[in-house]
């Protein structure tokens, strides 16, 4: 059974290996020693914070098979960006150029330079190494998140982002990066994506062009490459997609790939949501239940499973013992749940 979890200390050569395998332009798992051990650190301070509104907490669970004890994945929330450092977008938009006289009219995109998304949730470093992809594996780590923001609101924002990883090579070219780097920038995707991992960001104020960048400027390999994704983040975009999430024309300033957002109460998982109280009975939920993604109310000892769930009545429902034992529960304990099959 996988089961997913709070990270911990002991997880840190299993992160560093997922890190390895994330590759380039996945900023949220530079390969760093002294990061991936401050990321542990900071998710351990998170899980035993008591906050009532949503600060710097950063929450990185792990998804564990529970027979080899091996981590096979890793999913995180921010519970609120851009109140230490700055989380800066590109925001698309339109500007008419119109001549009455002329009779000519045209509308061309630009590239606004901000941060408006200062002060939200993000959802972030989802990655499932190779070996545990199939199944409901995927799904499992990306709804996990919503089930515990659900279960615990107070720690969140109203508003939830992803950055989706854009389009760049297997030597991690981007060639919306290309054409910043050859003007303003002189520094190679990469280093930069580098430095931003792990959080050194002066430079974007420093060296990014301050006034809007007229997309019909830019290269053409650019100007294909805006609100596009990697294509290793395309699942993981259909299923936020599925979830509600829509882009609203806000692009990651390195590679281009989109930012989607959500209102957390319409997101589809939370909104399916349901908690109730448990009876261990193995049958009923073998004969009547369905399959469901499951998730115990606890923050410090949280826990997650895919769990076959039937309803007792409208208080209460059956699960086995085996899913009592991987969520860490005894009869009577309360569960947050939502069926596997949910989509918006």
């Amino acid at each position: 059974m996988k089961i997913i979890r709070p990270i911990r200390a002991s997880d840190y050569e299993a992160l560093y290996a997922i890190a390895e395998e994330s590759g380039i332009g996945f900023t949220s798992l530079p390969v760093n020693e002294a990061l991936l051990q401050r990321k542990i650190a900071n998710a351990e301070d998170a899980i035993l914070s008591t906050p009532t509104q949503p600060g710097n907490e950063s929450y990185l669970f792990v998804m564990e098979d529970s027979e080899t004890g091996k981590v096979v994945g890793t999913t995180g929330i921010e519970a609120s960006v851009g109140l230490q450092d700055a989380f800066y977008h590109y925001h698309v938009s339109k500007v008419v150029h119109a001549s009455r006289e002329l009779n000519v009219h045209n509308t061309v995109d630009i590239l606004h330079f901000c941060n408006d998304y200062t002060g939200v949730s993000e959802i972030c470093t989802l990655f499932l190494r190779e070996s545990a992809r199939q199944g409901l594996h995927g799904r499992f780590l990306s709804k996990t998140r919503f089930l515990f923001m659900a279960e615990h609101q107070e720690r969140f924002a109203d508003v939830v982002i992803a950055e989706m990883r854009g389009i760049s090579d297997e030597q991690g070219r981007s060639p919306f990066w290309a054409w910043l780097e050859e003007h303003f920038f002189s520094l190679d995707f990469p280093t930069a994506d580098y430095l931003t991992g792990i959080g050194k960001k002066g430079f974007i104020a420093e060296l990014m062009p301050k006034y809007p960048i007229y997309v019909n400027l830019l290269s053409e390999a650019a100007q294909n490459a805006i609100g596009k994704v990697h294509e290793k983040t395309k699942p993981a975009l259909r299923l936020l997609e599925q979830e509600g999430f829509k882009c609203r024309g806000y692009v990651d300033i390195f590679d281009a790939g989109p930012t989607v957002e959500a209102d957390v109460n319409h997101i589809a998982t939370v909104q399916s949501s349901r908690k109730a109280s448990v009876v261990i009975n193995d049958n009923l939920a073998q004969t009547d239940g369905e399959t469901c993604f499951a998730i115990n109310t606890s923050v410090k000892h949280f826990r997650a499973c895919i769990a076959e769930i039937a309803y007792v009545d409208g208080n209460r429902v059956a699960i086995e013992a085996d899913t009592a034992n991987a969520l860490n529960i005894k009869d009577g304990d309360s569960i947050r749940f939502s069926p596997a099959n949910t989509k918006h």
